[in-house]
Order: C-alpha cells, then sequence, then structure tokens
C-alpha cells in the first residue's frame, strides 16, 4: 500500500489486528506500532522476518522510508533526516491514528527519536535499538573499525563514510562484506535466520545521508524532553552504533530502560532474537 503524502508516496503495509477478538466474545485493542528501518537506505523486509511475532502485541505498521525499498523515487535532496520524520508524522494523520508506539532500529531509531523531540504528544512508547544520538557516533565506529575491521572492511567502509556509492548494488555489496562486522552470527559462520533477503538499497538516500545530514545532526541536548517510556536495546559488539551511544540516550531520556546484549552485534534481531523479542513484547504489556 502506499501513501499520497507530502508531494510524494510513502509504502507501508501492515500485520496483525488492532482489534483483536477474544474467546469471550469481546475486543482487545493493541496499541499501533511503527517500524522505522535502518540506513539510511534500506527497506522494511527484515522485519517481516525478525520482528512478525511482535502482532501478537501490537499492530505493526511496516514503513519505507522515502525514495526507499517500494516508496516512491524522488530527488535525492529530499532524502534528508527532517523529511523522514515529516513523513512519519503525516502517515499517523493519514491513518486516523491519534497516539502510536514508534520502533526504530539504527538509522531508524535516528528517525524515531526526532520524531520523539518534535511529536511528544502523539507518542505513547519508544523503541530504538542499535542506534545513536548524534553524529558523534561515527567518530567512535571509525576507531572501532580501525581495530577490528579486515582491510577489505576498511577500504568497504570509507566509501559508506564518504557518502561515495555509484549504485545500490554497490551498495549491496557494502553490506556483504561488512556482514561478520554487523553480525556475530555471520562472524560464527552459520547461516543467518529466516535465510537470505533480497533488501531493495537506496545508494542515493544512503549517500545523503553520510554525506550530509549524518555529519552534522545531534539530538543530545533535545532528549530530556522525550518523556514517554523509552526501550533501548543495544548489542555489546556493535561497531557502526556501539553501545555507549545507548548510554547517552538512556541518561538524558528520563523514562529509559536500557539492555545491552552480549555477544550481540548491530544485528540483535538475529544475533539474539529470541531475547529481542521478549524484551519488545514485555516492553508493551
Amino acid at each position: 500500500m502506499k501513501a499520497s503524502i507530502r508531494g510524494t508516496e510513502i509504502y507501508f503495509d501492515i500485520a496483525g489486528m488492532q482489534l483483536r477478538p477474544t474467546a469471550h466474545n469481546d475486543f482487545i485493542e493493541k496499541p499501533v506500532l511503527f517500524m522505522l528501518h535502518g540506513g539510511p537506505g534500506g527497506d522494511h523486509l527484515r522485519f517481516k522476518q525478525h520482528s512478525l511475532a511482535l502482532q501478537d502485541s501490537a499492530q505493526l505498521v511496516f514503513i519505507d522510508h522515502r525514495g526507499c525499498g517500494h516508496s516512491k523515487k524522488t530527488h535525492r535532496q529530499e532524502y534528508t533526516l527532517d523529511n523522514n520524520i515529516e513523513d512519519i508524522e503525516a502517515l499517523r494523520q493519514y491513518l486516523g491514528l491519534n497516539k502510536i508506539i514508534v520502533l526504530g532500529t539504527s538509522y531508524g531509531g535516528i528517525v524515531a527519536q526526532g520524531y520523539a523531540i518534535r511529536y511528544p504528544k502523539h507518542l505513547d512508547k519508544l523503541i530504538l535499538v542499535c542506534t545513536a544520538p548524534s553524529f558523534r557516533a561515527f567518530e567512535e565506529s571509525q576507531t572501532i573499525l580501525r581495530k577490528k575491521g579486515t582491510p577489505a572492511q576498511i577500504k568497504a567502509a570509507k566509501t559508506l563514510f564518504d557518502g561515495a556509492f555509484k549504485t545500490s548494488k554497490e551498495a549491496e555489496k557494502f553490506f556483504i562484506t561488512m556482514a561478520t562486522l554487523y553480525s556475530e552470527t555471520a562472524k560464527k559462520k552459520k547461516p543467518l535466520p529466516f535465510g537470505k533477503i533480497k533488501t531493495i538499497w537506496s545508494h542515493d538516500a544512503l549517500n545523503q545521508g553520510f554525506k550530509y545530514f549524518l555529519r552534522e545532526f545531534d539530538f543530545i541536548p533535545k532528549l530530556k524532553k522525550i518523556t514517554c517510556p523509552t526501550l533501548i536495546l543495544a548489542g555489546q559488539e556493535d561497531w557502526i552504533c556501539p553501545p555507549s551511544q545507548s548510554k547517552i540516550i538512556a541518561e538524558q531520556i528520563p523514562q529509559a530502560e536500557l539492555h545491552i546484549f552480549k555477544n550481540c552485534s548491530h544485528a540483535i534481531a538475529t544475533d539474539a532474537a529470541k531475547k529481542y523479542l521478549k524484551a519488545i513484547k514485555q516492553f508493551l504489556l
């Protein structure tokens, strides 16, 4: 499905009922959970592999950011953090919802923080997975990369941080090269849970982020404005959004609950699948 909002088309999909029937001829209203993918430049498909079980606790709304995945391709200058935040608010209005819960992973967590700061009245709860509160995270990630990365990975990451991908295929190749840094499961040479998936990478969105707005965003001074209950999940071995960044977020948000999973990297939804789902389900109660 696509919503025509703010001069573009945003793809979204839904899993689970909002009004769930019970055995006693009654109905239980579940909260609506917006799920924001990473990148920038990824898509929502991985959520459908590792997070579908969350529909027992909430109605899930999967979203492809502007110009990403199945959303409409537009001018790359429109691929901005500000537009991604405003698109979430516009979709909330489009769906006629009052309050929502937002789960953002990686870059999606950055969008989620921005939404929580800007639209607190429409946010019931916030879930941040392996994310960062400011551009300083990527200074730390490059230090970790120099210590842990192979020569091939260090070379590949230069293209990321320079915002210099030429094609979507090149972006896809980057994530294959970096797999053992993003996932402890891949490092152990075990098959990734749920098999392979054909992410539709938007190299333009990825480039715009790392070349421009991810070099200057800083939510730290405003995080105290987030007053809703907040769950923060991090991987102890995460290189791109180190757990130190999640600690900063947890220190600044008044009602924050932080879990750092051991033996997990950036892909905690697959590195610690059961713990990831359990933590979120408990938080949604």
